[in-house]
C-alpha cells in the first residue's frame, strides 16, 4: 500500500481499520509531516520558503498568494487545498486526512483546529478511523480559537466567531456563534 491508496480511500470515505496496511501507510505518511513541521516551525523563514514548505507538505503548489503565519501543525498534509489569497495565522493544526479545502480569500484565525477524523465508538474498534471532510467556502472569516469538525462545509462568505466549535454545515452568508455554533444572523443584517 502506498500513499494514493490510502488517499484514494479517505477521499471515497472509507473507514481506516487501527491496524491495517492503509493505517500503517498513514502512520509513515506522518513522519514526513512531523519532519516538515519541524523544519517550518523550527526558526524562521521567509514568506516564499513557508509557501515552499507548504508545498511540500500538502504534495501540491501552493499560490504565491497564500500568506501562513508558524507555527503550524498537521500530522499528514497531504489532504489539504488551500486557494488563492488565503490567510492562516498562527498556533493552527489541521488534522486533514479527511480532506481539508479552503477556498480563495479565506482567514483563519489564531489557533484553529480542524479535525477530519473520528474514531469508532464501539471499545473494540476505537483505533478504527473514519474520515470525513472539511470545506471552507469562498471569503470565509474563522475568528481566533475556533474547531471545526469533520465533516462540515462552511459556505461561502460566512463568519465564524472566535471560540467557535462547528458541529454542522454553515449556509453561505451567515454568522455563526458559540459551541455548538448556530447562526446569529446574516452578514448583509445590519
Amino acid at each position: 500500500m502506498e500513499l494514493n491508496d490510502l488517499l484514494e480511500a479517505l477521499n471515497a470515505g472509507e473507514t481506516i481499520d487501527g491496524g491495517s496496511p492503509l493505517h500503517e501507510v498513514m502512520h509513515r505518511s506522518s513522519q514526513e509531516a512531523l519532519r516538515i513541521t519541524a523544519e517550518l516551525n523550527g526558526r524562521y523563514h521567509e514568506p516564499a520558503e513557508v509557501r515552499e514548505l507548504l508545498t511540500q507538505l500538502t504534495g501540491r503548489q501552493v499560490a504565491e498568494t497564500v500568506t501562513m503565519f508558524p507555527p503550524f501543525h498537521t500530522d499528514f498534509g497531504k489532504n489539504t487545498r488551500l486557494g488563492e489569497r488565503v490567510f492562516i495565522n498562527s498556533g493552527c493544526s489541521f488534522q486533514d486526512q479527511g480532506g481539508i479545502t479552503i477556498g480563495d480569500d479565506s482567514l483563519i484565525g489564531h489557533n484553529t483546529v480542524m479535525a477530519t477524523l473520528n474514531h469508532d465508538i464501539a471499545p473494540d474498534r476505537r483505533a478504527d478511523m473514519h474520515p470525513a471532510p472539511i470545506t471552507i467556502g469562498r471569503n470565509v472569516w474563522i475568528g481566533s480559537n475556533v474547531t471545526v469538525l469533520a465533516g462540515v462545509t462552511i459556505g461561502d462568505d460566512s463568519v465564524v466567531a472566535a471560540a467557535s466549535v462547528v458541529t454542522k454545515d454553515v449556509p453561505a452568508g451567515s454568522i455563526v456563534v458559540g459551541s455548538p455554533a448556530r447562526v446569529v444572523r446574516s452578514v448583509t443584517d445590519h
